[in-house]
């Protein structure tokens, strides 16, 4: 199994960009930046603005790779507003695959569902041409589908065959709604 590094970690209670880039860069609590992070299948990470919402539940995590942002942008979770930031693996590369990260506490899955494409704020936060630059590794959407711990530092990270992949985030389907138990 590789090993990677979790570099950084943030949970965001909420969302920071609203208005219009050129209005500027908003107040970015640092104390959003943690060590330890609570992940909960099928709902999040808890804490942060996308925790058990419905219209984010199949993607309410976000990885990015620090490998990704080129000099001079710095690897900074504030300005990318991703959840979580790795060294030493291509998170995009991973879409459509289950993914684990054990950092010690046993491993969480997450299913890798699709890019989080960077956006205008990119290009404010991060610096001039920042949005172009990210195109196809600005990161991943991802639903968590085992309950766990995410923390800063060394990780073991993997890919699930099929036949391993934990059944996903049971109690919901696709649109929410909560399903009956067997």
């Amino acid at each position: 199994m590789p090993h990677v590094e979790i570099l950084q970690l943030l949970v965001s209670p909420v969302h920071r960009f609203a208005g219009r880039p050129g209005e500027g860069l908003p107040e970015l609590p640092p104390g959003e930046r943690v060590t330890r992070a609570e992940v909960r299948a099928g709902l999040g990470i808890v804490g942060d603005r996308y925790f058990n919402q419905p219209a984010h539940r199949n993607a309410s995590i976000t990885l990015m790779a620090a490998e990704r942002l080129p000099e001079p942008y710095p690897a900074d979770l504030l300005r990318t507003r991703r959840n979580v930031l790795l060294r030493g693996v291509d998170i995009d590369a991973c879409i459509g695959a289950t993914v684990f990260l054990d950092c010690g506490f046993g491993p969480v899955d997450l299913e890798v569902r699709r890019a989080a494409r960077p956006c205008g704020w990119m290009d404010t936060t991060l610096g001039p041409g920042a949005q172009r630059v990210l195109r196809g590794g600005g990161g991943v959407r991802c639903r968590p589908l085992t309950d766990g711990v995410l923390s800063v530092g060394p990780a073991v990270f993997g890919i699930r065959e099929p036949a391993d992949t934990p059944s996903a985030a049971p109690g919901y389907d696709d649109s929410g709604a909560v399903l009956p138990r067997s």
